[in-house]
C-alpha cells in the first residue's frame, strides 16, 4: 500500500531542505570572498578549460590566480578535449554579460556558481538520508568540512577540471539516495542522478571510467516503490541518457593533435604517448632500481638508461634521443600493463607512493590567491584545513592507512548493501578505488593532484558510512522514512 507524507511532514522536508540549502550556501559565500576570493592557479592545462568557454588563453604554470580572464582578439580556439568545468566556465562568462564583462571569465562568478551547485548538492544528499534530524543535520556538517576544506574549495573557482567532477560526485550520491524515495522524490533523484552523472563522467579523460561504476550503483538502487519492468525500465533510462550525453559531447569537440601529428579518434588520445611515457620513466625507469633490467623488460636499448626519471618535459627526456622513433610502438599501455602485472613488488610500490600522494591531498605548487592580495608566488590558503590536516598526518603511511580506510568504508557498505545507503557508499568507494589506480599506474607526473578525486570519493564515502541505519519494529515499515518523509523511531 502506498504510504502518503502528511502535509504537515512534506513541510517538514521542504523546510528542513531550505534551511540546509540557505545555511550550506551562506557558509560557502564567506569562506569563498571573505576576507578576499580563492581560487586555485593555472597547473599550465587551464586553456583547455577557457577554450570549451570560448576564450583563447596560452601560458605556461602560472603562480598567482587570475580574477579575470578576458576575451582574446581573432577567432575563438576550438575545444580539444572535454571538460565539463567548462560548462559551468561558459555559464559563468554568460551570466558575466548581465554585469558588463562581455566575454570575459570571472572565477568569482564561477565560484560563487559552483558554490550554489554545491549547497544544493549536500541538500539533495540530507533529504535523501533515512535518518533523524539530528542526524542528517551531523551528516550535513561532515559533507561541509570536506567540500570546504582547502584541499578542494579553491577548485571549484578554478579553470582546472577537478572542481566538476567534485559537483558531479555529490550530485551523483544525493541523486542515488533520493532515488529511493518514493513518488516525486524517486523522479527528483532520478533527473539529479542523470545530472551528477554527466557532470562526474565528463569531468575529464580520467573520469570517463565512473560511468560504468555509476551504471551499476543505478541498477543497484530501487526506484521508490516500482517494481518489474518499470524499475528496470527506469535504471535503463536514467543509464542510457547518460551515455547519450557522454558520447554526445565527447564527439562534440575537434579532434586532438597527437605527439606523432596524427589527429585522434577517441578522448584522450592525444596524451596517451605522454602519459605512458611518463610512467615507464618515472615510475619503472626511474634511476632508483635496476635500470638495466627494466629497459630490457620493457624492450628498450640500454642507452636509455640515460633518461631514467626523466618525463616528457624534462629538458633532457628520451624524446630527443635519434633512436626514440625506432622504440616508439614500445611506449604503449599494454607494455606497462604488462610490467606492472609481472612485477607486482614494483607495482605495490608505485601504489603506496600514489596512496602517500593521495592522503598528502594538496600540491603546494598550486596558488590560491591573484597577485593584487600582496601574498608571495604559489602562496596559499588554510581557511578550513580540518579533513586534509587529518590525511596529511596518515599520508607517510601510505597503503597502510588507505587500505584500512577503505575496508571500513566497505564493511559499512556491506552491511546495508540491500539499500541505498550500502549502494552510495559502495559506488564512491569503487569510483575511489578506480580513479586511485588510473592517476598511479597510469601516469608518472602531478600524483597529489590527479588523486585528488579519489580522495574526494571517499572522504563522502567515510562520512555517508559513519551513521548507523535507524532500526524499526517491523519489517512492513521498513520503507516509511523513506517513502512517506516521517523520521524514523530509533530504539
Amino acid at each position: 500500500m502506498k504510504l502518503e507524507a502528511p502535509d504537515r511532514q512534506l513541510g517538514a522536508q521542504a523546510r528542513l531542505g531550505i534551511g540546509v540549502f540557505g545555511a550550506s550556501l551562506a557558509l560557502f559565500v564567506v569562506r569563498f570572498l571573505v576576507p578576499r576570493p580563492i581560487a586555485m592557479s593555472n597547473n599550465g592545462d587551464g586553456g583547455r578549460v577557457l577554450c570549451g568557454a570560448g576564450i583563447t588563453w596560452k601560458g605556461l604554470p602560472e603562480p598567482f590566480v587570475h580574477l579575470l580572464y578576458p576575451p582574446s582578439p581573432g577567432p575563438a580556439c576550438r575545444p580539444t578535449y572535454l571538460l565539463t568545468q567548462s560548462w559551468l566556465a561558459d555559464l559563468a562568462v554568460r551570466i558575466g554579460r548581465l554585469v558588463g564583462l562581455h566575454g570575459t571569465l570571472s572565477l568569482v562568478i564561477l565560484g560563487l556558481l559552483s558554490s550554489v551547485v554545491a549547497a544544493a548538492a549536500i541538500t539533495t544528499i540530507v533529504l535523501g538520508l533515512p535518518h533523524p534530524r539530528r542526524t542528517r543535520l551531523a551528516v550535513a556538517a561532515g559533507l561541509l568540512l570536506v567540500v570546504a576544506d582547502s584541499a578542494f574549495f579553491g577548485y571549484f573557482a578554478a579553470i582546472l577540471g577537478e572542481g566538476a567532477a567534485f559537483l558531479g560526485l555529490l550530485l551523483a550520491a544525493g541523486g542515488l539516495l533520493l532515488t529511493a524515495r518514493e513518488g516525486r522524490w524517486s523522479y527528483a533523484g532520478m533527473a539529479v542522478t542523470f545530472l551528477g552523472g554527466v557532470l562526474a563522467v565528463n569531468a575529464k579523460v580520467q573520469t570517463l571510467i565512473i560511468l560504468p561504476v555509476l551504471a551499476v550503483a543505478i541498477l543497484l538502487v530501487r526506484p521508490g516503490t516500482l517494481r518489474g519492468a518499470k524499475r528496470w525500465a527506469s535504471a535503463v533510462l536514467v543509464i542510457g541518457a547518460i551515455g547519450a550525453v557522454t558520447l554526445y559531447a565527447q564527439q562534440s569537440v575537434e579532434p586532438a593533435r597527437a605527439p606523432d601529428g596524427t589527429y585522434t579518434e577517441f578522448p584522450g588520445d592525444d596524451s596517451r604517448e605522454i602519459n605512458v611515457f611518463n610512467s615507464i620513466f618515472l615510475n619503472i625507469v626511474d634511476g632508483k632500481h635496476d635500470t638495466q633490467a627494466d629497459l630490457a623488460e620493457l624492450g628498450l636499448p640500454p642507452s636509455f638508461a640515460q633518461y631514467a626519471g626523466n618525463g616528457w618535459w624534462h629538458p633532457h627526456p628520451a624524446t630527443m634521443d635519434p633512436r626514440y622513433p625506432q622504440y616508439r610502438d614500445r611506449i604503449s599501455r599494454r607494455n606497462v600493463v604488462t610490467y606492472f602485472a609481472t612485477h607486482p613488488g614494483r607495482t605495490l610500490e608505485v601504489l603506496d607512493r600514489a596512496a602517500t600522494d593521495q592522503l598528502t591531498a594538496r600540491p603546494g605548487y598550486l596558488g590560491s590567491f591573484d597577485q593584487s592580495a600582496g601574498f608571495p608566488p604559489h602562496a596559499q590558503e588554510f581557511r578550513v584545513p580540518v579533513v586534509s590536516w587529518l590525511t596529511g598526518l596518515i599520508a607517510p603511511l601510505g597503503l597502510f592507512a588507505l587500505v584500512p580506510i577503505w575496508l571500513l568504508v566497505l564493511a559499512a557498505a556491506w552491511s546495508r548493501r540491500r539499500t541505498a545507503l550500502g549502494v552510495v557508499p559502495a559506488f564512491l568507494l569503487a569510483v575511489s578505488v578506480t580513479q586511485f589506480g588510473t592517476a598511479a599506474l597510469g601516469d608518472g607526473i602531478e600524483g597529489i593532484k590527479h588523486q585528488s578525486v579519489a580522495l574526494f570519493a571517499i572522504l563522502l564515502a567515510v562520512v555517508l558510512s559513519i551513521p548507523r541505519p535507524a532500526r524499526v519494529s517491523s519489517p512492513a515499515l521498513c520503507s516509511s522514512p523513506l517513502n512517506s518523509g516521517q523520521q524514523p523511531t530509533v530504539p
